[in-house]
């Protein structure tokens, strides 16, 4: 892991502003479209700019589908029957060609597209620096590497897997407030809302109605992150953690005595300084080893290389 690489330098919020100057209304009309059909296809989309940056950088390789001489990243454990928004991506990439053949990168549309998502559910905007170039290649292993910490995941693994990407934990609390929006299938939380004890009695019996305790019995049936406002980029998730209904283990750890309570509570009540520490956080996170100048490619089909 590069950090500090100069590489970061060559990204830049106006890169195709000549070249492209409509990928911003592009992206963003596709999006809405996608996100008025979908509530849940905002918090997707963020999810899959998350999980290509923790993998080898913001390359786009979370798009690429298997082929004879690599194992995609869409089957590693993470992503497998998860990562979702696929269609999106194919959706605006296919657009923004029309706009300008073989000029906009597939990761650079991931930043972007995710950045839109927060937006039009109500988040903060900020300027995406762009110029990210794609990768040849996947790599499943790395995908499978433990890299993307999972929801059963510790704090000090929390910790520890976002400082590994040269982000904070400041970073990292910010960015789990994302899940002010999305959802998560009963399989990730069944564990917490029968087996834990600081969870609120009545959320943990009303989410077990959605979740069956039988492993194998509903497994992919649905439970808002955010059960306060579900379809609302706000600070409505860090109130649900100071009132121990936060869904995942991931979630509640972030406040349960341990060294990001403070944070979880200043979030909670100042909307301004989780959205300023959430840009920030996602502009460092768009920043992780970039392919640049003549590194990568530019795809023209985000699922295979050229």
């Amino acid at each position: 892991m590069m950090v500090g690489s100069s590489s970061y330098a060559q990204l830049s919020t106006n890169f195709y502003s000549k070249s492209c100057p409509k990928v911003l209304s592009t992206v963003e009309s596709v999006v809405k479209s996608a996100v008025s059909k979908e509530k849940r296809m905002g918090a997707s989309l963020v999810r899959l700019f998350f999980h290509d940056c923790f993998v080898n950088g913001c390359d786009g390789s979370i798009l690429l589908d298997d082929t004879s001489s690599f194992t995609g990243e869409k089957t590693a454990a993470p992503n497998n029957n998860s990562v979702r928004g696929f269609n999106v991506v194919d959706d605006i990439k296919a657009k923004v060609e029309k706009a300008c053949p073989g000029v906009v990168s597939c990761a650079d549309i991931l930043a972007l597209a995710a950045r839109d998502s927060v937006v039009i559910l109500g988040g903060p905007g900020w300027d995406v620096k762009l110029g990210r170039r794609d990768s040849k290649t996947a790599s499943f292993s790395a995908a499978n590497s433990g890299v993307i910490p999972p929801p059963t995941a510790t704090l000090s693994q929390l910790i520890n897997r976002f400082q590994a990407r040269g982000l904070s934990a400041k970073d990292m609390v910010a960015l789990s407030g994302a899940h002010t929006i999305g959802k998560a299938r009963c399989v990730l939380f069944r564990g917490r809302i029968y087996n834990e004890t600081n969870i609120d009695t009545s959320f943990a019996k009303a989410t077990q109605s959605s979740c069956p305790r039988t492993s194998g019995s509903g497994d992919n049936n649905l439970a808002p992150l955010d059960v306060a406002t579900p379809d609302s980029f706000d600070l409505k998730y860090f109130n649900n953690l100071l009132n121990k209904k936060g869904l995942l283990h991931s979630d509640q750890i972030l406040f349960n005595g341990g060294s990001t309570d403070s944070l979880v509570k200043t979030y909670s009540s100042n909307t301004k300084k989780f959205y300023s520490d959430f840009v920030t956080a996602m502009i460092k996170m768009g920043d992780i080893t970039p392919l640049t100048g003549s590194n990568g490619e530019i795809r023209k089909n985000c699922r295979k290389p050229n």
